[in-house]
């Protein structure tokens, strides 16, 4: 239960405002009293609370972020808004894009007074292969430049290896003040699930080089989008990686989440070192109107064919509209997702109580996992303690290096790796 009493006094709430906005978030919003921080923060103040994780809202339209801003307010938690490349990159299928959602966090945040930190983070920056290096190079910056305050450089698609070195070719990049998260293994469910050695691996090779994660992603066991059932998280697994991980004060970044019971997910704020958990599909069925279970997964009828809930979500006339578009294109249940892009103009354009029921429909679900499943509430106060403590943008890391650098040069990596035995599961596409 919230304990409203350890909200954050009105003067604290200003000394954070002060000294806690990065300096790309300053330049960007020079007058702005939305507290956008370091991804860092949010991790220091789940892990000061203990057994909790703060929800990693992926903002795929406008009405998700708002939805869950306010409920991150409500619940007195401090927040993530994220959006993988992905779905927000060059090649986007999503209006909020890594480009434009620190100024959409701000706006919605600075029109109602949401005084909780919140970190704009860019999830799953994917890097296939070693070509991929170069226009990285270039883009990162820009993201930053546009108010990105925490970053995911996910190079699991590649062998050990050179997952390894992309991130360290990358670091330089990111500025130092960042969240940063890291990962090992593709998100592909039960297939090709990520081991110990595998975690240490990048770990230790990261630490070697001065490269301090926030967060490890791991393929525990669940899979992106739609599940066809609650089974995903592997809670022992999860468990055990995260414990071999503990001398370098790495936490989990739990992928997924969507297709998860809330008793498995409780299961992993209490037993893991998890303080995110990034919940994407479910926020966008939720704020259309259709139906879900307790965990946000998109129910079909006997048909085959999503429930739209009436007088909830969009109007019944959108979804008609939407469902015949997606019929057209050919879409499955899966690829509904692809419908942001088209219809965010007409989702804007509906009347303000149609908006306000979908922002308010995710909100709703949002402040129930952080008050009853995430454990997160009154960590927004934790957060700004932390802030005022350091009295700066940056908390530092959490941990010094450990490793000795002359043991991981790129030679070394590559002999190191040749002795990892893993499974790295199917080929396809597995982004998001």
């Amino acid at each position: 239960m919230s304990t409203h009493a350890l909200k954050p006094s009105d003067r604290d709430f200003e000394k954070a405002l002060d000294v806690g906005r990065p300096p790309n978030i300053v330049k960007l919003f020079p007058n702005s009293k939305a507290l956008i921080v370091s991804g860092r923060y949010i991790d220091r103040a789940m892990l000061k609370k203990g057994q909790a994780i703060s929800i990693a809202a992926n903002g795929r339209n406008n009405f998700v972020i708002r939805g869950a801003l306010r409920a991150a307010q409500k619940a007195n938690s401090a927040l993530i808004i994220e959006i993988a490349r992905s779905e927000g990159g060059a090649a986007a299928y999503c209006p909020v894009s890594l480009w434009n959602m620190a100024r959409q966090v701000d706006a919605i945040c600075n029109e109602e007074a949401i005084t909780v930190p919140v970190a704009v983070h860019a999830d799953h920056y994917g890097i296939k292969s070693e070509a991929d290096l170069d226009p990285a190079r270039i883009e990162i910056p820009t993201l930053f430049e546009a108010g990105i305050t925490s970053i995911a450089i996910d190079a699991s698609h590649m062998p050990d290896d050179k997952n390894l070195l992309a991130n360290i070719a990358l670091n330089p990049y990111i500025p130092v003040w960042a969240g940063l998260e890291t990962e090992v293994g593709e998100i592909k469910g039960k297939s090709g699930l990520s081991t110990v050695e595998e975690a240490l691996f990048l770990i230790q090779g990261l630490n070697a080089h001065n490269i301090f994660p926030d967060w490890i992603a791991l393929n525990n066991g669940t899979t992106h989008g739609l599940e066809a059932s609650d089974s995903g998280i592997q809670v022992e697994l999860t468990q055990k990686i995260h414990e071999a991980l503990i001398p370098y004060q790495v936490s989990g970044a739990q992928h997924g989440t969507s297709g998860n019971s809330s008793e498995r997910l409780r299961e992993i704020a209490k037993r893991t070192k998890t303080t995110k958990a990034n919940v994407a599909t479910a926020l966008q069925m939720i704020s259309w109107g259709l139906e879900v279970n307790d965990y946000g997964n998109a129910i079909l009828d006997s048909d085959g064919q999503f429930i739209k809930v009436a007088g909830q979500g969009v109007s019944e006339t959108m979804w008609k509209d939407m469902v015949a578009y997606a019929d057209s294109k050919g879409l499955k249940k899966g690829d509904y997702k692809k419908l942001n892009l088209p219809f965010e103009n007409k989702l804007m354009g509906q009347p303000l109580e149609v908006r306000e029921r979908m922002a308010n429909r995710v909100s709703d679900f949002v402040y129930g996992m952080l008050m009853n499943v995430f454990n997160a509430a009154d960590s927004a106060s934790l957060a700004i303690e932390a802030i005022l403590k350091a009295g700066s943008y940056d908390p530092g890391p959490k941990v010094g290096r450990i490793e000795n650098p002359d043991d991981w040069t790129p030679a070394k990596i590559a002999e190191r790796a040749g002795k990892i035995t893993s499974d790295k599961g199917s080929s396809g596409n597995f982004d998001d």
